[in-house]
């Protein structure tokens, strides 16, 4: 029996938060247009503590918790990539370059092809 891997808010406390934080960053957005008057600095620092707020409330929720580990380990994952050298970077830039050119000369000898089969030879039509 296979599991079912959707994973859906269980709690009041998580659903409160979740909402919580949506309403923040709404507002966050809202407070800036109606401070429309005030300073620059100001309404954006409502913005800022509008969407700091919901950052936070939605990392206090079991969903946020979940997704910062998903992001920790996808940073662990990230540094354990093994990337190439320079030389080895330029080499197979180099091998893609020559892979297009060698493709663009094919696709441009088969669409000459094409255009003389179809309008000199089958049409009679030269252009």
């Amino acid at each position: 029996m296979a599991q079912n891997d959707i994973q859906t808010v269980s709690t009041g406390k998580d659903k409160a938060l979740l909402g919580l934080s949506i309403v923040l960053a709404i507002g966050g957005a809202v407070a800036y247009q109606v401070l429309s008057t005030q300073d620059f600095f100001v309404r954006l620092g409502v913005v800022v503590l509008g969407v700091g707020l919901a950052v936070a409330c939605f990392l206090v929720s079991q969903t946020g918790k979940q997704f910062a580990a998903f992001a920790k380990d996808a940073v662990n994952e990230a540094k354990r990539v093994v990337w190439p050298t320079r030389k080895e970077g330029m080499q197979m830039t180099a091998v893609v370059f020559g892979f297009v050119l060698i493709m663009a000369i094919y696709l441009l000898a088969v669409d000459k092809t094409l255009e003389w089969l179809f309008y000199d030879v089958i049409l009679g039509w030269t252009t």
